[in-house]
């Protein structure tokens, strides 16, 4: 499975991909908007981004007509080659998935909150369906059981669109996602840094230091 970081702040996609585990980002409007306000340009910070990351970077279209979806999609895809175009599950985004399809522009279908959803965008070309699990889990219904459910769909008719599991809260959520064979899971970098942690590595590492600083170290061969 691979792990996309849900950010726009360049500290921490730096900090994630000097790790070596970092395939791409996603980003949408609220989290651009976070990371300029006061601070410098659009066009600017997505380089940056593009530039550190090697994987797909997800830019969100701001517009809700497909005509309009598909120009700026045209437009954000210039910025780089590993740019992919994050288009709203409606039906005129289904209209420009179809259209960017056909120019070989790949995109990330979002706000994907239902099985019928997924396989309509999954039918127009979306190269990404993004269900958001932590936002069904806030009003009571089982995000987890969404992905299971859309896996079986994409595997009975074999499409190619990949489920990036979004609205990621905390690391069950990245296991349950890889158990049920999610293709990706993009998470806050808070997240992603909880993933590698646990209290049981700390204390054995504290005890093996502890026990090493007994050691008369002149009596060491190197």
């Amino acid at each position: 499975m691979k792990f996309f970081l849900d950010t726009a702040n360049i500290s921490e996609i730096e900090e994630g991909v000097s790790w070596g585990c970092v395939d791409g980002v996603t980003t949408n409007p609220t989290l651009i908007s976070k990371e300029l306000v006061g601070k410098g340009d659009f066009k600017t910070l997505v380089r940056k981004i593009l530039d550190v990351v090697d994987g797909p970077v997800s830019l969100e279209v701001t517009s809700t007509k497909a005509d309009d979806m598909v120009r700026e999609g045209k437009k954000l895809r210039t910025l780089g080659d590993n740019v992919v175009v994050k288009i709203p599950t409606t039906v005129e985004g289904l209209k420009a998935l179809k259209i960017l399809k056909s120019q070989k522009i790949k995109t990330n279908a979002t706000l994907v909150f239902s099985v019928n959803q997924a396989l309509m965008v999954a039918k127009a070309g979306a190269s990404y369906a993004s269900p958001f699990v932590g936002r069904l889990d806030d009003i009571s219904e089982d995000g987890m059981s969404l992905i299971e459910d859309i896996r079986e769909v994409y595997d009975n008719y074999d499409f190619e669109t990949e489920i990036l599991v979004a609205s990621v809260r905390h690391p069950i959520h990245v296991k349950e996602a890889a158990l049920i064979g999610a293709d990706v899971a993009t998470m806050p970098f808070e997240v992603f840094k909880k993933l590698i942690s646990h209290p049981k590595t700390d204390e054995g590492i504290k005890r093996f230091m502890d026990d090493w600083g007994k050691i008369d170290k002149k009596k060491l061969m190197f």
